[in-house]
């Protein structure tokens, strides 16, 4: 087991497994912009809206309906974050955080929330189906998750390991990181003037950089050790959602013109990137803005 301690936090945890959306529509209308909510990610957008048959596994989320409080009994029972993924993702985040915590000098980290929920549900940035996968929203700072993806994305693109659903939350929470150090607003307002599909890419490649990076740091400090083992199921994760093998699974055909994440070996190499700095900073210059 890779965490230092057993203890589950889930005060930064919003649970809306069980409460109904009515008609999601996708993430991302109301004139937001390709890059303006980052929207993330993985399969309608890189499969050019063949999320949902990507996520018809009916994966069903464990702890539905359940408080606060009972979410973390079961969380801190012996054997839950062996055996439950949203146990396994809500430490994962906690050790997400408290690491990135360490890491800003000079000011104080705050956390983004960690949202659950299943088919759809309402953010700041607008109204999302489960069809887009994990993304996260500036506009609240939370990172919204629909185990069911996780699922689907380990059975059906071969992202294998408990590792890869770190990498998920790491990456979501390396948007987190744009947005308090104001990458995501320079992004935003270099929209029309320069190139939205490299900003676009730009942007999803650091979030992968950073989710390598805060792997080094954690592993470095013993919060998270990750073995040879766990660090292949992340690469191999970055590389299962790079925009080719999106689109060659689902479209049967690659459009580099129309990827707005970036290539599998992109993406992998931006993970390793990150891993082998141990630093965020190797990862600013990912994103192309001018200084």
């Amino acid at each position: 087991m890779p965490f230092d301690n057993q203890n589950v936090d889930v005060s930064g945890v919003d649970d809306r497994r069980g409460r109904g959306f009515g008609s999601p529509i996708a993430l991302g209308g109301g004139g937001l912009g390709i890059v303006g909510v980052i929207v993330v990610l993985l399969i309608n957008v890189l499969g050019g809206g063949g999320g949902a048959s990507l996520l018809s596994d009916n994966t069903s989320s464990q702890g539905t309906g359940e408080t606060t409080a009972q979410l973390s009994a079961r969380c801190n029972a012996e054997g839950a974050i062996e055996r439950d993924d949203d146990c396994y993702v809500i430490k994962s985040y906690n050790e997400i955080n408290e690491v990135w915590a360490t890491q800003f000098s000079g000011s104080t980290y705050e956390a983004p929330r960690l949202v659950f929920f299943e088919q759809g549900t309402s953010t700041a940035c607008g109204n999302a189906s489960s069809d887009v996968g994990p993304f996260y929203c500036p506009a609240d700072r939370s990172v919204y998750i629909d185990l069911g993806f996780l699922a689907a994305l380990q059975k059906q693109f071969g992202a294998q390991g408990r590792y890869a659903q770190t990498y998920i939350v790491a990456h979501e929470v390396g948007h987190h990181l744009q947005t308090l150090t104001g990458t995501e607003a320079r992004v935003r307002a270099a929209q029309g003037r320069g190139d939205a599909q490299a900003l676009s890419i730009g942007v999803e490649l650091q979030a992968d950089c950073y989710a390598g990076a805060w792997s080094a740091l954690a592993n470095r400090a013993g919060n998270f050790s990750i073995s040879e083992r766990e660090l292949d199921q992340a690469l191999n994760a970055a590389a299962a959602v790079g925009d080719d093998r999106i689109q060659q699974k689902t479209q049967g055909r690659v459009d580099p013109e129309s990827w707005t994440h970036g290539s599998s070996q992109q993406r992998r190499d931006a993970f390793l990137r990150g891993y082998q700095a141990a630093n965020g900073s190797a990862c600013t210059s990912l994103v192309p803005l001018s200084s």
